[in-house]
């Protein structure tokens, strides 16, 4: 019975100490964002293993301001939203585009950006238009608002190879298969899918006229975080009606 005890003691010492350190890691103050780190040029490891991006630069501009320290947490895109109602990560920051399914699930700010679901092709490709990718193979990453876009088009979805697009975690993966030939056509964000291509050879590619329309990026948070979200927002409104965000823009985009 004493050794029962001991250890029943020791059990409920350990549980406390947990309970403590997860209490003072919450009081802590400190933000964790998660991005997926090959969104370039929104949030993505460089070469030197730095991680770096426009809205990388933007999120650390915001939350210096609210006086809080942030770290950023690479994720599962396709598990973003888990991550968030599970609490191991605060925010959601990397190009993350509104949509009707997301506005259910999240609170999020005002849109600071916009983007649109665009087509890219190989330049020698015979493909210019939606209808030219009938029984085409088409690839995107899973979890993302251009699948999403896909599956709202359902003529489109209808034509294309197997009915259904190839998924891939990340966007290299799919520009390096388009590249490899083993895909026909990859459905992107433009902001993206212009910023890969200047970097790498824009002979290489052509972008459709053709789209899915256009969308809004916002910044995410659960849907109990109101407070903080409220603060984004205001911090985001003062950075746009100083220089501070068009000095970041033009960085990354000019």
């Amino acid at each position: 019975m004493k050794n029962k005890f001991k250890i029943l003691s020791l059990l409920t010492l350990i549980i406390t100490m947990l309970v403590g350190c997860s209490n003072d890691n919450k009081n802590k103050n400190e933000i964790v964002v998660g991005f997926d780190n090959g969104f370039i040029p929104m949030g993505y490891m460089d070469e030197s293993s730095e991680i770096v991006g426009f809205d990388i630069d933007l999120a650390k501009e915001t939350f210096k301001r609210l006086g809080i320290n942030v770290q950023f947490q690479s994720i599962d895109w396709s598990m973003k939203e888990t991550e968030l109602m599970s609490g191991n990560i605060d925010v959601i920051w990397n190009g993350y585009s509104l949509s009707e399914k997301r506005k259910k699930i999240v609170s999020y700010t005002d849109p600071y950006l916009q983007n649109k679901q665009v087509i890219v092709t190989l330049k020698n490709s015979s493909i210019n238009n939606k209808s030219d990718l009938s029984g085409k193979t088409v690839g995107t990453q899973q979890g993302s608002t251009s699948l999403e876009a896909i599956n709202k088009d359902s003529s489109f979805i209808n034509s294309i190879k197997d009915k259904q697009p190839i998924l891939y975690d990340t966007y290299d993966k799919v520009f390096r298969d388009l590249e490899a030939k083993r895909i026909d056509a990859i459905v992107v964000d433009e902001i993206l899918a212009r910023y890969y291509i200047s970097k790498k050879d824009s002979s290489k590619y052509k972008i459709l006229d053709e789209n899915f329309g256009t969308e809004d990026y916002v910044v995410a948070f659960s849907k109990d975080n109101i407070e903080l979200k409220d603060k984004v927002n205001k911090t985001l409104k003062d950075i746009k009606k100083d220089s501070t965000f068009d000095e970041i823009y033009d960085k990354w985009f000019k």
